[in-house]
């Protein structure tokens, strides 16, 4: 595969693997941009359309970023604190316990007490005990014994995340719905939507205003759906979910985890936001905070295990085997300088299986990569695609002030 976005992403369109891509990156004044549409989208009346800057897209897990800073905010406001005990503001947290395993019959889940309190930190950084039922076998067969039917219909936040935890606050490290929780505890120390806050104190110091979770409403931004398409007609983010959308389908109500749907150029603006620590967002000490690794000694043990894991090629988005990372609120943190590419202390994480951002703040870099895909989704290619970008848009940004 070429190391240019260019060639790289126009072969992988011309043979069908993917439709698109919006590129999207900027340095700190705002000086260096690069912004790159490339392929077309297919409307469900079978008309194609080229790739825009300001399509809609489904942000996938990179609506965690979002979600992060709006806490945030609220621990600025007093509302919350990062360690303090959260059983007065999330009950239902407070009375979790810890699946270990199954009795013998294979019928009785065995639990035991959580030793310490969920705080928000812990939900910020996957390590409050929290996992994705699809990463842990344990949860995963409490689910399916006790826990209502995926067509059960639109369920919250409490409901569908309403299994034991995978392992004792604060002691261990693994993906889950931690994001989405928090959203919910913002939602009620705010009494706001989690959209509503988001516009009020994320969209509109930025000037956005063409985001929304799902269902997507607004017939002018449905207009713009990348996923409004023939392949998803419900603009679920089938593509961007590698084929399956029941995440959205499943819930109701804002999910700070996964529900957020905005154009790439818009989430740029976000990113840019936090590289500059121009204090639109978050306070310069809040911002700083972020960039620093979060997890204790043995989450930080366990969080090793994960990138080394079966499933550490995600983990890592991006990282190479080998290079050091942590984790900061928001993402995954890199912890050394790696030569023409990421500063340490670098921020990133994704969306699904085809998006990207970063936030270099050592080099005054950010960007965002959304690559979409064909159904079926080739995760092998689009995880080379979206490597390329990451590290194409350094080699553009060196070449771009060689000429300056």
């Amino acid at each position: 595969m070429a190391d240019d976005i260019e060639t790289s992403f126009q072969a992988a369109i011309d043979a069908g693997n993917i439709h698109g891509a919006v590129i999207c990156a900027t340095d700190v004044d705002g000086h260096f941009t690069y912004n790159k549409t490339l392929g077309e989208r297919t409307l469900l009346s079978g008309e194609k359309k080229p790739q825009q800057l300001d399509d809609v897209l489904f942000l996938a897990s990179a609506t965690k970023l979002v979600a992060t800073i709006a806490a945030l905010q609220c621990v600025e406001d007093g509302l919350l604190t990062l360690d303090g005990d959260l059983s007065t503001v999330a009950p239902e947290l407070a009375s979790k316990k810890v699946i270990t395993g199954f009795t013998e019959d294979g019928e009785t889940p065995i639990l035991e007490p959580a030793k310490r309190p969920i705080t928000l930190e812990m939900l910020l950084t996957h390590s409050s005990g929290l996992i994705y039922h699809f990463m842990n076998p344990h949860v995963a067969k409490w689910r399916e014994k006790f826990s209502a039917p995926d067509d059960a219909g639109p369920r919250s936040v409490e409901d569908l995340f309403c299994y034991p935890l995978g392992f004792q606050p604060g002691e261990g490290w693994m993906y889950g719905p931690g994001l989405d929780w928090a959203g919910r505890i913002v939602e009620r120390v705010t009494g706001l939507t989690l959209g509503e806050r988001i516009q009020q104190r994320i969209f509109d110091p930025l000037g956005i205003k063409d985001g929304q979770f799902y269902p997507v409403t607004r017939e002018d931004l449905r207009a713009r759906m990348v996923d409004l398409n023939p392949d998803d007609p419900e603009g679920v983010g089938r593509a961007v979910l590698g084929g399956g959308g029941d995440m959205n389908l499943r819930g109701r109500g804002d999910f700070g985890g996964h529900g957020l749907y905005l154009p790439g150029n818009d989430y740029t603006k976000i990113l840019r936001s936090i590289l500059a620590n121009d204090g639109k967002l978050l306070r310069p000490a809040t911002v700083d905070d972020m960039f620093e690794h979060h997890l204790s000694p043995s989450a930080t043990e366990s969080h090793q295990a994960a990138l080394a894991g079966p499933m550490g090629k995600f983990f890592r988005v991006g990282v190479e085997p080998g290079m050091k990372a942590g984790y900061g609120l928001g993402g995954l943190l890199m912890r050394q300088d790696v030569d023409g590419w990421y500063g340490d202390r670098t921020l990133t994480w994704g969306g699904g299986l085809t998006f990207a951002w970063f936030i270099d703040r050592k080099n005054g870099l950010c960007g965002i990569g959304a690559v979409q895909a064909a159904l079926p989704v080739d995760g092998e290619l689009i995880a080379e695609l979206k490597q390329v970008l990451r590290r194409d848009i350094y080699r553009k940004r060196a070449a771009w002030r060689g000429q300056d």
